[in-house]
């Protein structure tokens, strides 16, 4: 891997909690950091925060964005694709927790289930919207952050049935480590590699606050976590894999089964078309 000076990386969702002093954390590196959000004010001040932190606050930009709206993720990629031609990694890091305790079903701008529009679905437009230039820019990262709470999604991916907050945000997160596992087939020998991870357990975050639980882990323990698949040169040819905090581990089978892998990408590209028309 290059020096982090060398890098250019999009941090989705880095207005607050994991993905904020991740970006902090980069910049403070020598990393040239684009920070996302969907609040303008928001991002503004995130900015000036990780800029604040950057021997070059030049190279801190920022880019807004909704990604509960496909229409916004294909803007956003477009744009960064455009501003950004040297970008290395992607660290999609954007999510929807649990919500509030006993919440009733939520969608996205789209009329998508919300969970599954922005912690699945909007990663993976992303993604594949900015590997071209990932991939011109390699050795370059896709770094997917999901979590150890899993559920098959199979059955009902939208939730259409019966609806669970926890039960959506979880099969939300499967399938991410889901089209993790096939996007790095696909781009396998290209010089961009993918993985995930689940970067600590109920960190105190403003989706955890909100849902009620109560906090396990640090914060300073998820970034750590999520750094080192960013920056560790010891995982430069490492792809498809999903880690528990710092180790290697298994997700639930049906991330890795053909026939899920398949059912999913059914799905997302029916979504696709319906609502970007491709």
């Amino acid at each position: 891997m290059r020096p982090l000076t060398e890098h250019k990386i999009l941090v989705t969702g880095a207005t607050s909690g994991l993905g904020q002093q991740v970006a902090v954390e980069l910049a403070a590196l020598g990393a040239a950091v684009v920070v996302h959000g969907r609040d303008p004010d928001r991002v503004r001040e995130t900015a000036a925060k990780v800029a604040a932190q950057s021997a070059d606050p030049a190279r801190i930009t920022t880019a807004v964005a909704d990604l509960a709206a496909l229409a916004e993720v294909a803007r956003l990629a477009e744009i960064v694709a455009i501003d950004h031609p040297d970008l290395t990694v992607l660290v999609n890091n954007a999510g929807i927790g649990f919500g509030r305790p006993g919440g009733s079903r939520e969608v996205s701008r789209d009329g998508i289930e919300l969970r599954f529009a922005v912690n699945y679905l909007a990663a993976h437009l992303l993604a594949r919207r900015l590997l071209p230039t990932l991939t011109a820019n390699a050795p370059s990262r896709i770094v997917n952050v999901s979590s150890a709470g899993q559920a098959p999604f199979s059955a009902d991916p939208l939730m259409e049935r019966a609806y669970d907050g926890v039960l959506a945000y979880r099969q939300s997160k499967l399938a991410m480590i889901a089209d993790t596992f096939a996007l790095a087939k696909q781009t396998a020998g290209t010089g961009v590699t993918v993985n995930t991870l689940h970067p600590a357990s109920l960190m105190p975050t403003a989706m955890v606050v909100e849902s009620g639980w109560d906090t396990m882990d640090s914060l300073e323990s998820g970034v750590r976590a999520t750094m080192r698949l960013i920056t560790d040169p010891d995982l430069d040819n490492m792809t498809g894999r999903y880690f528990f905090r710092l180790e290697e581990a298994d997700p639930l089978p049906e991330a890795s089964d053909p026939a899920a892998q398949t059912g999913l990408a059914e799905v997302t590209d029916r979504l696709l078309a319906e609502h970007l028309g491709t």
